[in-house]
């Protein structure tokens, strides 16, 4: 097995990766280091989760290691899609080159320009930033890039997926043509393949793994859920995700939980939250130093349950994450294997569960079709049980008032719940007891009015108590059998 002491690294570099405990290269590590160190460049394609980070990083900060940079005019650049991936290319910085003396700058949306422009004034030997943000400091005349000798564009496919694509194809006309690019995807979709042939020189192809595959350390399994009603789908899923939530017990030690909707994450967060589960959203609307705040909490285990849109599903390198539960099925068939890939990291096992509604199965077919694997079906944890409960309504809204068939009768039982629980022999009785309809060729007779007074005759002349309940049968009262004739006689 190689070690990375055989890779030609710098020594200072070797000795930061021995502080951190890594003695061996992943296979992207392995193909990628060489390459790149002999100035190549490189097109490296891998599953989430295998070291694509340390591919780049290692070998920038060797080659960097040599020279100095200057004012405004940064010596390399790194491309990420989010800011929470760049925030972790950043932390691998400096955790491989706290030996070397580097400096870096991190050009992220959330943090203010003052700061950044005070970094990059001093020099930096490496830029690390999301397109947006660069171009912002680019046109504003803070920024000069004909000083970039490498370039790494991380998570291209995301970059794709978030139309960033033009803003890359137009930081690639800035920087140099003699430049060095390392370019990595966990997916070559087609117009990344086009751009990778227009600026790519020669590349050293490193596939380490078919495109868009799960690792195999990951069980995966789907639970289909049909809702009982259409405007109960999403209670019913949030029960459906705390029962698995509860099934999993302690060895579901921390999960993220992926919506497809940022409105979805905050009302799934608030609804776990209410139901006693320790549980943080993050999305692109928040903050950044909430969401950072959320992110230290969920790395250090004072957060166990972190509610994510997809901009978490990048860059999220936390390697003890024990589950992740899809709450909605991604719309892109590459997200599924993003998602899941925050669990299993680095060896380790791991557990995904998919929540499918009739509504996603076709996005499903998609996730399956792309990983050329049938995902294990599994029982709805909550078929079997009794209905639960509508969710308690959010402090401050009106209490909803009961729909026509479930208001109390008057023996203090909704009428749903009287017709759930008669059984099947007073249904029996009650048909008995019902009146037999006449036949066909018999005509009712024409029951008369009565006349005025006959009420009254009645109550003080009659033997028989006319106090029944009015109706037919046994109650009929007695003036309605009299003829008209009797009547008036009477």
């Amino acid at each position: 097995m190689t070690k990375f002491s055989e890779l030609n690294l710098n020594p200072k570099v070797l000795k930061a990766i021995e502080e951190a405990g890594y003695e061996s290269p992943t296979p992207i590590q392995e193909g990628a280091i060489p390459a790149a160190l002999e100035g190549r460049d490189v097109l490296g394609i891998a599953q989430t989760g295998t070291g694509k980070t340390a591919s780049f990083t290692l070998p920038m900060i060797t080659t960097l290691a040599r020279g100095r940079a200057r004012a405004r005019m940064p010596r390399s650049l790194v491309l990420c899609p989010t800011r929470e991936l760049a925030a972790q290319v950043a932390e691998n910085f400096d955790t491989y080159a706290k030996h070397v003396k580097l400096t870096k700058a991190l050009l992220i949306g959330g943090v203010s320009f003052k700061e950044q422009d005070a970094l990059i004034d001093k020099g930096v030997d490496v830029l690390i930033a999301t397109p947006g943000r660069l171009l912002d400091h680019f046109e504003r005349g803070k920024l000069i890039l004909s000083d970039v000798k490498i370039m790494v564009v991380d998570e291209a496919d995301r970059m794709l997926d978030m139309g960033f694509i033009p803003d890359i194809e137009r930081i690639f006309g800035l920087v140099p043509f003699t430049r060095q690019t390392l370019f990595f995807s966990a997916t070559m979709a087609n117009e990344i393949e086009r751009i990778t042939n227009t600026f790519l020189s020669n590349p050293a192809r490193i596939e380490v793994a078919r495109q868009a595959t799960a690792s195999e350390t990951i069980e995966q399994a789907a639970v289909f859920v049909k809702p009982s009603r259409r405007d109960r789908e999403a209670t019913e899923k949030r029960r459906v995700l705390r029962e698995l939530i509860d099934a999993e017990g302690e060895a579901c030690t921390n999960a993220i939980v992926f919506c497809n909707r940022k409105v979805d994450v905050d009302v799934v967060a608030k609804s776990l939250k209410k139901y006693g589960y320790n549980a943080a959203p993050i999305h692109g609307d928040l903050d950044q130093s909430q969401r950072t705040r959320t992110l230290d909490g969920f790395r250090d285990g004072s957060v166990r349950l972190l509610i994510a849109s997809d901009v978490a599903a990048r860059g999220l390198d936390v390697p003890s994450v024990s589950h992740v539960f899809n709450f909605d099925v991604p719309g892109h068939a590459e997200d599924y294997v993003h998602r899941i890939g925050r669990t299993g990291r680095a060896g380790r096992e791991g557990k995904a569960y998919t929540i499918v509604v009739p509504k996603d199965e076709k996005n499903f077919e998609d996730v399956e079709k792309l990983i050329q694997k049938e995902i294990p079906r599994v029982e709805n944890p909550v078929k079997a049980k009794a209905p639960e409960a509508e969710e308690a309504p959010s402090e401050g809204a009106a209490p909803k008032s009961p729909r026509r068939s479930e208001r109390k009768s008057p023996r203090g039982r909704g009428k749903a719940e009287e017709r759930a629980e008669a059984p099947a022999e007073q249904e029996s009785k009650d048909a008995d007891a019902a009146p037999a309809s006449p036949a066909p060729d018999s005509k009712p007779e024409k029951a008369e009015r009565p006349q005025k007074g006959d009420n009254k005759r009645r109550s003080r002349g009659s033997d028989k108590s006319d106090n029944n309940v009015v109706g037919m049968g046994d109650h009929m009262p007695e003036f309605i059998a009299l003829s008209f004739e009797e009547r008036r006689a009477s």
